[in-house]
């Protein structure tokens, strides 16, 4: 068997693309709500999208508050943007339940 390695690079990341992915992404939640300031849950913004050049900044809710704790997240790859949108996910099926 030969020893040949598999270099094949990902794609590059478009942060565009990954902008657009997030917001449809927070569309398909059914439970936010897109406004100017971000993405709502109930009266609360719970996530704000921005674009930073090449990257994309997100800032994510640690609880549902008029003034929230923000948790920092830049998405510099495919991979990241998954980790987010899981995190999301986890965050919204929490306050669901605390409710």
């Amino acid at each position: 068997m030969s020893d040949d390695s598999w270099d094949i690079a990902p794609p590059p990341f478009n942060a565009d693309a990954a902008l657009q992915t997030m917001k449809r992404f927070a569309r398909d939640q059914r439970v936010l709500a897109e406004r100017s300031e971000g993405w709502m849950l109930g009266a609360d913004v719970v996530l704000r999208l921005a674009m930073d050049g090449a990257t994309v900044k997100v800032q994510l809710a640690r609880r549902p508050a008029r003034t929230p704790e923000w948790d920092a997240f830049t998405l510099r790859s495919a991979t990241e943007l998954r980790k987010v949108q899981d995190e999301i996910k986890r965050r919204l099926t929490r306050w669901k339940d605390d409710e």
